[in-house]
């Protein structure tokens, strides 16, 4: 909580709320945190291509809740970072290396290439769980490939050429260099994050 200031702007990637945590969520967690708490907070959510989670699950948990936000696409996460001026970038992650390094939804790492140039903080909000320490760095976390009609296709309509070569990773890996702290169910880790992480995880 102590990261959200009041009237602050965030925004978020994929769908990281009770839809997809069976719980209160991680990132969206923190951001309806603050909000249940009287933050002003304002939320831009990526659509999160292809499969668009935060169209049709982070948008949907928001308007729920009641919140203020604007679905942007992908691509305009750039300049909306500079026309909303944006505070903070809050993800959530699916496998985190024990220096650092993560792995979340694709395009999370353009997002941190984003918040570096913008000099916007780059949070991860991940349970203990998503912590793997056999798993030295990035280079040690497999990426999927995904069906190539996720991207080829929108539901039952071709949206590309026939036969054409398709590269559709799951995920991306952002650097630790561009996270700016860990949140966890432990607490909040920062750097140096080769010793914190082994020290909070364990």
């Amino acid at each position: 909580m102590q990261l959200v200031p009041d009237k602050a702007v965030i925004l978020t990637h994929c769908h990281t709320g009770g839809l997809a945590t069976g719980g209160y969520g991680t990132a969206l967690g923190i951001i309806r945190a603050a909000h249940e708490a009287g933050k002003k907070v304002m939320v831009l959510a990526d659509e999160t291509r292809p499969l668009l989670q935060g169209a049709r699950l982070t948008a949907y948990e928001l308007q729920k809740l009641g919140m203020d936000f604007k679905l942007i696409v992908d691509s305009a996460s750039g300049i909306a970072m500079k026309k909303f001026k944006v505070d903070l970038v809050i993800v959530g992650a699916d496998r985190i290396a024990a220096n650092g390094d993560t792995a979340n939804k694709i395009g999370t790492y353009n997002l941190s290439v984003l918040c570096k140039e913008h000099k916007i903080p780059f949070y991860i909000a991940a349970p203990a769980s998503s912590f793997d320490l056999s798993a030295k760095s990035g280079e040690d976390i497999p990426i999927e490939e995904r069906n190539p009609d996720e991207v080829t296709r929108f539901r039952d309509c071709r949206s590309a050429p026939e036969n054409i070569s398709v590269y559709a990773p799951a995920f991306d890996v952002s650097p630790a260099e561009n996270i700016a702290a860990f949140i966890t169910e432990k607490g909040i880790i920062r750097k140096p994050f080769v010793e914190n992480i082994r020290k909070v995880i364990g």
